[in-house]
């Protein structure tokens, strides 16, 4: 049976990117982004409040999927979907896509005046990962890499654990013993961390949410005590949001906190969701293939629709809402056009 409100969180989350890839243009902790305007400290504090759970639910959830997907596919069924979904797209996109934010962030920044074309003749050349210096990096793709790598790498485990007899018992999971689950998460996080996205930290993610999150007495449990979570998860932001505000926005104690309000706002949205996102409706049915091409396409669309914004446009507010309401609409209608061309189909990922 499907679960309509993992749909619905993951299409909450895909949405969001707009109001928070918009809001980086505007930080005012020090990054420049591929473009940006004049910081804004309200910007900055939504990217602080969301960032921690945001990226890491969709893992989570990934991982749930998971549990789903292999219940109704063989192990080679998945993979080629996988790749399909999520390798190939991830190649067409850092080649067609990305390009266009490094260009434009070598303009921005370093005072680039050749071509596009000429561009691209260092734009692999590896220094930070960031590509804010007009070189190489996988931009948004990141996140649709590590998730193939994770289905590859862990495709076996997860098969082995299918078909065992003795799992894990949900009801063993009791609140008391799900919060703490943050400290591994915690423990693993500086191992192969790349540019600030570890791969070990998004991996116990997948895996929380494939050997943990996946089991229905674990999902009623967050849904009873949803209330709870929530409270819990938005007194973590503001806790969060205060340090930051306090200059304490580095350290160990601003480590773990973040590990620890990344996990509780994974157990808080799954609650919710379960609680009141249960329906299938016509915003979820256009939605739910959409997520991944929309992700895909979106970053490089705000980059672009930032940066001659910005030059043209005064008032922060009014760049900001024109960047995202516009940017928005632009990734819709490239969605729209790319899923109704055979070629652009496939590299995308998009189903017909």
């Amino acid at each position: 049976m499907r679960k309509y409100y993992i749909d619905n969180i993951r299409i909450l989350c895909i949405l969001l990117l707009f109001p928070f890839h918009t809001a980086m243009i505007f930080n005012n902790y020090g990054e420049n982004w591929y473009v940006h305007s004049k910081g804004s400290e309200a910007a900055s504090l939504f990217l602080i409040a969301v960032y921690p759970w945001w990226m890491a639910i969709l893992f989570a959830m990934a991982g749930m999927s998971a549990v789903y997907a292999l219940n109704k596919r063989t192990a080679k069924e998945y993979l080629n979907e996988r790749i399909h979904k999520l390798l190939i797209p991830t190649i067409a996109a850092i080649l067609l896509l990305v390009p266009v934010q490094t260009y434009i962030a070598n303009r921005s920044f370093n005072g680039y005046s050749g071509n596009y074309l000429e561009h691209l003749r260092f734009f692999f050349r590896l220094t930070d990962w960031s590509g804010y210096d007009g070189h190489f990096t996988t931009g948004q793709l990141w996140f649709t890499l590590y998730l193939y790598l994770y289905s590859y790498c862990f495709l076996s485990l997860m098969v082995w654990y299918k078909n065992r007899d003795k799992k894990l018992k949900g009801e063993k999971f009791t609140l008391i013993k799900l919060i703490p689950m943050f400290i591994l998460i915690a423990l693993v996080t500086p191992v192969l961390d790349i540019g600030g996205k570890s791969i070990s930290e998004f991996a116990a993610y997948f895996l929380l949410g494939y050997f943990a999150l996946s089991m229905e007495e674990v999902q009623e449990r967050l849904k009873k005590y949803s209330a709870l979570l929530a409270v819990f998860w938005v007194a973590l932001i503001i806790w969060r949001c205060t340090m930051y505000q306090k200059g304490l926005g580095e350290g160990l104690l601003w480590e773990i906190e973040q590990r620890l309000l990344a996990w509780v706002g994974i157990l808080a949205v799954l609650g919710i969701g379960r609680r009141y996102l249960e329906f299938n409706n016509k915003f979820t049915s256009y939605f739910t293939p959409a997520a991944f091409p929309l992700y895909i396409f979106h970053q490089t669309i705000i980059v672009i629709t930032g940066y001659f914004t910005i030059s043209r446009i005064d008032g922060l507010l009014t760049q900001y809402v024109i960047i995202c309401l516009t940017s928005f609409g632009l990734t819709i209608a490239m969605y729209e056009l790319c899923r109704r061309i055979r070629v652009t189909r496939f590299l995308f990922g998009i189903k017909k």
